[in-house]
């Protein structure tokens, strides 16, 4: 209408059209029928969906979302059909372009829906890991959890669960990239705590966090020999950025408030971590920075052999939702790193409420249904 009226001539209106085109490719969406969940099988789903068909519906209807999502820009979707996008987004690096002919849908729109799922559940459903979780940390749960540790041979008889931190390499970021560089791994990276539960869930996490100590940076410039000297003599192993996270996240308060076993007793309960954590009533590690007597190398061996499931949960998210393994995708400014990893954890749980895991199943827990 402008170049018609005069305002503009043909080459400034072109200009301007290819100035401002969008870059995504002009996919036939439109083309192709309407996503059909019913013509869908059931082993589709589970490649796809990683859910059996039979189980998506019921998963929609606990985490509660509406039968009917609206977009910013009003496009409309079934809530089932957002829960797939999504599902299908994370299960495995894959584009939107790939998706259209499945969901009907231009790019655009899928990746609204699946940012908007992305932020329903973690708003909705992310203190479930996030704060102390009555549900599945309640005293006679936790008693149980110690009772299956201890029967797979645990010379700790008050252990509940184990903890551990686990490092996620994101796309290098164009600023402020020593926040989030890991000179151990290096890689950058965000890194989350998690406790392992032996029925296979995740029962606590904290994070993202970076690097997180900037005096401690500067003084690494000024004085590297130091400060390197400091840290291995008292933090071996990485131990004072695993014990800042911890006293960051408030766990330790949260198990000494709820911790015990049920009763008027109330014997604390613990969990047990790496030598990068400190030594608890509530939280406990091997023997280390001594000279080692037979019995304690046994102890140390034997807690490692059944603390190993902790590596296997962060393992299960990983292989169940590779996106969050795919770390060109993950840019700091361009998509929600810690909440895709908090989601995906929240989605692993549910598939180990749904079908067990590794470590319910080394753990001989038995899952109720």
């Amino acid at each position: 209408m402008i170049s018609q009226e005069g305002v503009l001539n043909d080459e400034e209106f072109l200009l301007l059209y290819d100035l401002n085109r969008s870059n995504n490719l002009d996919l036939p969406y439109d083309s192709y029928p309407d996503f059909a969940f019913d013509d869908l099988d059931d082993e589709e789903c589970l490649s796809k969906f990683r859910f059996h068909k039979s189980d998506l519906p019921v998963i929609a209807e606990v985490m509660g979302i509406p039968e009917t999502l609206e977009c910013y820009q009003k496009s409309l979707c079934s809530g089932l059909e957002a829960l797939c996008t999504l599902l299908e987004r994370h299960s495995y690096p894959c584009r939107y372009s790939d998706m259209v002919a499945r969901f009907a849908k231009p790019v655009p729109v899928l990746c609204m829906i699946n940012n908007y799922m992305i932020d329903y559940i973690y708003q909705s459903h992310s203190h479930r890991i996030l704060e102390w979780n009555d549900s599945i940390l309640d005293p006679f749960l936790l008693e149980r959890y110690s009772n299956a540790i201890t029967a797979k041979g645990s010379p700790l008889e008050n252990c509940f669960g184990f903890i551990d931190g686990t490092v996620r390499p994101i796309s290098k970021p164009g600023e402020n990239q020593r926040i989030v560089y890991n000179g151990h791994k290096r890689v950058h990276r965000i890194k989350f705590q998690s406790v392992a539960l032996p029925n296979g869930l995740i029962g606590n996490m904290y994070g993202p966090v970076g690097k997180g100590n900037f005096i401690l940076n500067d003084l690494w410039v000024k004085f590297p020999i130091l400060i390197f000297v400091f840290f291995v003599i008292f933090y071996p192993e990485g131990r004072r950025h695993d014990a800042g996270m911890l006293a960051d996240s408030n766990l330790l308060q949260d198990m000494q408030r709820y911790a015990f076993t049920p009763g008027p007793v109330r014997h604390p309960l613990c969990v047990y971590g790496d030598p990068a954590y400190p030594m608890r009533v509530h939280l406990q590690a091997p023997f280390r920075n001594m000279v080692l007597t037979p019995q304690m190398v046994n102890f140390n061996k034997t807690m490692s052999s059944v603390g190993v499931s902790v590596e296997w949960l962060f393992g299960d998210v990983v292989e169940y939702f590779k996106f969050v393994d795919f770390k060109k995708n993950l840019k700091i400014g361009l998509s929600s790193r810690g909440k895709i990893y908090i989601v995906c954890a929240l989605l692993r749980n549910a598939l180990t409420c749904l079908y067990g895991n590794t470590t319910s199943g080394f753990l001989s827990w038995i899952l109720l249904r």
